[in-house]
């Protein structure tokens, strides 16, 4: 299963929204949970951000949505956007180096 999620923030919102998606991954980096792989961008008009997720063959969303920083960044993220979180589920064709691929 992998998802993109794209959203655009309102300026000032996008530091607080940083600080919350890093808490995601120091979460992460010290669980070290297996199967799910996970990015988030920024893009170069400094405040629409994408995430990337991909979860290993019978391992559930919930390994990520658990936590309790995932938890913290998603509360307030419709409040912190100007566009609201679109996600589209995407199918990997290929990839070198990415994801630990």
């Amino acid at each position: 299963m992998q998802h993109m999620i794209r959203y655009r923030l309102h300026p000032d919102r996008v530091a607080e929204n940083e600080r919350l998606a890093r808490a995601v991954f120091d979460a992460l980096r010290r669980q070290h949970p297996t199967g799910v792989h996970y990015a988030t961008f920024r893009e170069a008009d400094g405040v629409s951000f994408v995430h990337l997720v991909s979860y290993d063959e019978g391992i559930g969303n919930e390994v990520l949505t658990s936590l309790p920083e995932f938890k913290a960044f998603s509360e307030g993220v419709r409040a912190r956007c100007v566009d609201p979180p679109q996600r589209t589920d995407i199918q990997a064709i290929g990839s070198y180096g990415f994801f630990g691929a």
